[in-house]
């Protein structure tokens, strides 16, 4: 295909995230609100497809639109019905736009003026020198699992953090019966989950030669999970006797990094140095625990609470 109806096609989605954001922004009603952020996580994911970039695509799709919609869609149902028709005052959006447009002219000024400002090619070459010792066959994998494997786990922590934080804060809240409103939700979900369950074994095979990994794979096994809790197919999660198996099992993937960061301390004398002959054992085991467990984590930010707690 030729540039110019990818430009058009690259402007079209420029021109949507701009709209959908907008909206999303300065439309009134709540609902219209998320309704109109999930579209714009649609819109994002068909950019990052643009940008050929398939697997961020999928965890922007199952996450943006997906599991943040689901949310978002649940808190609102919580809400009194007073507080979810507040409606805005008629010139509130012309208010809001006046200071808003220099902002944003401002800050994409700045990002551009970094981005042109980034060295060229970075370190590509030396990534590249040592991808043979790193375990993995593609550099993203390689940079995310062993040379900067630091980071990753770092974010591993971060995630769980938000799990205990709102288990701390009250009681899981049931996710709401959708199955009676709409029958034919629970058959939906029982054929779409072998779909996610080959989806996440592709993501994590796809991780050891080509971008993907554990953070697709696990977005897209939590997107199905939160469709299953909204059938109210899972019911594990909610009883006591199951309350220790769910916290190993959440913290599986950050226990598995910090064993693996001890052992390379150990065997080559640098936190986290994976020996070469073992290191794509290593990234293997975490990218499986580490994508389980960031499954678990977005099923369990949808119970908004400590599940399995005694009413």
């Amino acid at each position: 295909m030729t540039k110019t109806p990818m430009l058009a096609v690259d402007l079209l989605l420029a021109l949507a995230a701009l709209a959908t954001a907008g909206q999303c922004l300065l439309l009134p009603g709540l609902f219209r609100a998320v309704a109109n952020l999930m579209a714009f996580g649609l819109v994002m994911a068909l950019i990052w497809v643009r940008l050929e970039a398939p697997d961020v695509a999928l965890a922007e799709a199952a996450i943006g639109a997906g599991i943040t919609g689901a949310l978002l869609l649940t808190a609102l149902g919580q809400l009194p019905a007073s507080q979810r028709s507040i409606q805005p005052t008629r010139d509130r959006p012309l208010r809001l736009l006046i200071p808003i447009t220099p902002l944003v002219l401002l800050i994409a000024g700045v990002l551009w003026a970094t981005v042109l400002a980034l060295p060229k090619p970075g370190l590509v070459e030396e990534v590249a020198a040592v991808l043979p010792k790193s375990g993995a066959e593609h550099t993203v994998t390689a940079i995310l699992l062993n040379l900067r494997g630091i980071d990753t786990l770092l974010e591993i922590a971060v995630m769980l953090c938000a799990v205990a934080a709102i288990w701390s804060l009250q009681q899981a809240i049931p996710p709401p019966a959708l199955g009676g409103h709409y029958p034919g939700l629970p058959t939906l979900a029982r054929w779409l989950h072998p779909l996610f369950l080959l989806m996440f074994s592709y993501f994590l095979w796809q991780g050891t030669h080509a971008p993907g990994g554990a953070f697709p794979a696990g977005a897209v096994l939590g997107a199905g999970g939160v469709l299953l809790l909204l059938t109210g197919s899972i019911t594990w999660m909610h009883q006591r006797d199951f309350n220790l198996l769910l916290r190993w099992l959440l913290a599986a993937g950050l226990l598995l990094f910090l064993a693996t960061a001890l052992g390379g301390l150990l065997m080559t004398g640098t936190l986290y140095g994976l020996p070469p002959q073992l290191a794509g054992y290593f990234i293997m085991a975490i990218e499986v625990a580490t994508a389980l467990s960031i499954a678990l984590m977005l099923m369990a930010f949808y119970l908004f609470g400590r599940p399995g707690a005694p009413r």
